[in-house]
């Protein structure tokens, strides 16, 4: 098991970012929220989860122990797989994600693209009372914000799967929705991402 993986950031998008550890470059999928907290520094130290299928072995890495805890906990949910883990954590915080769910909040989780009313109903079931002998209480929802730079949040969108011209649809939407906008990437993307 791979804990965590430190060294020289190489590469960084908002889907991934490739670490160069004592001259071997490690590729690890991140959430918008990891990329957000480590999309400014030069030397990082990533929490790790080695996932390995039929297909693939696919690293994930996350800023804080926190954010991997809720990762195991949503690919333990039957039906969520790593993909549509990272995404839900890419569309909500640690907290925002662990009050909705604490609180029966499925009306927040299902905002998630990709996520319907027996998925988020099943999180909900899985993961409450886990979360709650973690300490977790139940307060009010916050909502992400919005918007701006298209191309690049375009980008991390096709790269988590999407088609890119329903992206594009998706982002001109959003723009069009909120012109004062002039937020960040990853804003952006949230927003986008809870669009069905």
């Amino acid at each position: 098991m791979i804990a965590f993986i430190e060294g020289e950031i190489t590469e960084i998008n908002p889907a991934y970012v490739v670490i160069n550890c004592n001259g071997v470059g490690y590729m690890l999928q991140i959430s918008l929220n990891t990329f957000s907290a480590i999309q400014n520094k030069k030397q990082v130290r990533l929490h790790s989860e080695f996932i390995v299928r039929e297909d693939s072995q696919t690293l994930y890495g996350f800023i804080t122990t926190d954010e991997r805890t809720l990762f195991r906990h949503l690919i333990s949910v039957n039906g969520v797989g790593p993909n549509t883990a990272r995404m839900i954590l890419s569309s909500m915080t640690v907290d925002e994600l662990s009050m909705a769910i604490v609180s029966n909040d499925v009306a927040a989780l299902q905002s998630v693209k990709g996520i319907g009313a027996k998925s988020a109903q099943r999180i909900v079931l899985d993961l409450k009372d886990k979360l709650e002998k973690q300490g977790v209480v139940a307060t009010e929802n916050i909502t992400p914000v919005n918007n701006t730079i298209r191309q690049e949040a375009l980008s991390a969108l096709v790269m988590l799967g999407y088609n890119k011209i329903a992206a594009q649809k998706t982002l001109n939407q959003i723009i069009k929705n909120n012109p004062i906008a002039s937020a960040s990437v990853e804003q952006l993307i949230k927003e986008a991402l809870k669009y069905s």
